[in-house]
């Protein structure tokens, strides 16, 4: 068998292709030209260069592969060019998916997110049939993943073997960027985070992540979808255990979300002038103001995905960190 993988530098993408060389499956990674690609050094991996932004790199890279794990996105909760997200994630989608459907690739996993999925009011846990609509998604990154979602259950509707995953927060090792809550990891690890705000993430080992997108290519419905989540903490809890595995005291001053806001658009509108990413960002804080838990259990009845504790987690991720630094 033969695997094309997107995003393959990144972070759940260069798990997913450590799982399926693990496998034996012969594995081609889809990585732009200019990328960071130390993730992949000594992999026996083969290279195709493209991008989802550009159409016509995409075909020559699904051609010949059985399998294909879409798991690359512009992960970005803040940008002065919004339009960017959309044109990867949405039009990238149908881009790649029609070049998979059109050189033969025989099933699709498709990695989408929690970011996508309804929240339930009395903080129970979201499931796959949680309600929600466009209209609930906070910010450009969530609409462009529940737009680019969409294209994909179109896709599958229509008749490719596709199935889609929602993975919630991941935590652990290459986190090269690092992604949002990598930040708060190696942030509160060097003691950077004073405080907290009421809130609420599903912790999920990347390592597991990639595990359920290989259940799902052997044992996923077609057409379904299936949340691959581990462990829900508070961010208290979260920045708590850090706390414990490095030896520090941890944040106990709570801030209330109203508070933090204002700082949020002021820490934005310095980003568009300097060009840095800002400190905070409104979509940030306003997802912030939800528990966003999550179930994995049809993931667990269905495709057999066993995931570890948060804490294993957040221990490998802080070695790496450390490591890195």
């Amino acid at each position: 068998m033969k695997a094309l993988v997107t995003g393959a530098s990144g972070f759940v993408g260069s798990a997913m292709v450590r799982r399926l060389l693990d496998e034996g499956v012969s594995v081609r990674v889809l990585v732009r030209p200019r990328s960071d690609r130390s993730n992949l050094q000594g992999l026996p991996v083969e290279l195709a260069e493209g991008d989802l932004t550009r159409a016509e790199t995409l075909p020559a890279a699904c051609r010949g592969c059985d399998a294909l794990f879409h798991v690359a996105a512009d992960y970005r909760l803040w940008t002065p060019r919004p339009a960017e997200l959309y044109q990867a994630n949405v039009e990238g989608t149908r881009a790649l998916l029609t070049a998979a459907r059109d050189n033969g690739v025989q099933r699709v996993v498709y990695t989408s997110s929690v970011a996508t999925l309804g929240i339930p009011k009395d903080h129970t846990p979201g499931t796959e049939f949680t309600p929600v609509t466009v209209a609930d998604m906070i910010g450009h990154y969530k609409r462009s993943k529940f737009l680019a979602e969409e294209v994909a259950a179109e896709f599958a509707a229509a008749g490719l073997d596709l199935v889609i995953v929602n993975p919630s927060t991941p935590i652990g090792p290459r986190d090269i960027k690092p992604t949002p809550t990598g930040r708060v990891v190696r942030d509160a690890m060097l003691g950077k985070i004073p405080a907290y705000v009421d809130t609420g993430l599903n912790i999920a080992h990347v390592d597991d992540v990639a595990e359920g997108h290989w259940l799902a290519w052997q044992k996923g419905v077609a057409g379904q979808r299936y949340i691959l989540g581990g462990q829900d903490l508070t961010l208290r809890e979260l920045l708590t255990e850090i706390a414990d595995i490095v030896g520090r005291p941890p944040p106990r001053i709570r801030l209330p979300h109203n508070l933090v806001l204002p700082v949020a658009y002021v820490s934005e509108a310095l980003a568009r002038i300097t060009g840095k990413a800002p400190v905070a960002t409104v979509e940030e804080i306003k997802m912030s103001k939800k528990m966003m838990f999550f179930s994995s259990a049809r993931a667990k009845a269905e495709l057999g995905y066993r995931p570890r504790p948060a804490r294993q987690a957040l221990e490998d991720a802080v070695n790496w960190f450390r490591q890195r630094a």
